[in-house]
């Protein structure tokens, strides 16, 4: 029996992996992350597989549900949106598994600030312009950020600043980010990335809270910073030159 962790995309259905669809249809117990997951992933559960919402359970009790799978022997799919990599809570939950004896593996999957970027047509790694993406969050509602990762810290970099889980206090963000990046810095904001209900805000961080503002995002979204989102004029990439020695 083996916990199979998986990462089940950023919100269109059909970004799920090849990989991760075969480990749910194999799997007869399935727990998955409530409103952040796509319901139509449940579809591919085997029939009469126990469908477990876990967005309201403790760290307990899903590890007891994940238990009671190994103790009969069954395949468990346990879906998390997006990447598992990234803010999935995944590690303290493999802990137990450690602690339990229990078998586990992970499967990637397409992560929310890859489907931001395809929606806002970008690339996050421009030549000459910003080649450093940092993947990061606030800490309200959420356990405290280590010592040196604020944004002021981060944004000392001028790289290109990718936040989750921080839309809620857009203007407390701003604040931190304009003494490092100044006002008229690109901004984008994408909500439900990849879904039929996606938003895309585009702006700077002189006006891009008022925009979040009056489109009510709350959650669910991504906050792209960086001068990489308006660069039109940077050299052409050495990867496909012609005077690369190859």
């Amino acid at each position: 029996m083996t916990v199979h962790f998986i990462g089940a995309g950023p919100g269109a259905a059909d970004l799920i992996t090849v990989r991760g669809r075969d480990l749910i249809a194999a799997s007869p117990v399935c727990l998955y992350a409530g409103a952040l997951v796509p319901v139509e992933l449940l579809d591919f559960c085997p029939d009469g597989a126990r469908k477990v919402d876990t967005a309201e359970l403790t760290l307990d009790e899903i590890v007891a549900e994940l238990a009671a799978a190994d103790e009969q022997g069954l395949e468990v799919a346990r879906l998390h949106s997006g990447d598992p990599a990234v803010f999935s809570a995944m590690a303290e939950q493999m802990r137990r598994l450690d602690a339990l004896g229990i078998a586990y593996d992970v499967t990637p999957g397409v992560p929310a600030f890859a489907a931001a970027a395809a929606s806002l047509r970008r690339e996050l790694t421009v030549p000459g312009v910003g080649q450093t993406v940092i993947l990061t969050r606030t800490s309200q509602r959420a356990t405290p950020m280590p010592p040196g990762e604020d944004l002021d810290t981060l944004g000392r970099s001028h790289a290109t600043l990718v936040l989750h889980l921080a839309v809620q206090r857009i203007s407390e963000v701003v604040a931190e980010l304009v003494p490092n990046y100044g006002v008229d810095c690109p901004v984008a904001v994408v909500a439900y990335a990849s879904r039929e209900d996606e938003i895309v805000l585009r702006g700077t961080l002189d006006d891009i809270a008022a925009q979040v503002e009056a489109a009510g995002i709350k959650r669910t979204a991504v906050i792209i910073v960086g001068t990489v989102l308006g660069a039109t004029q940077f050299p052409d990439s050495h990867l496909y030159s012609a005077t690369r020695v190859r």
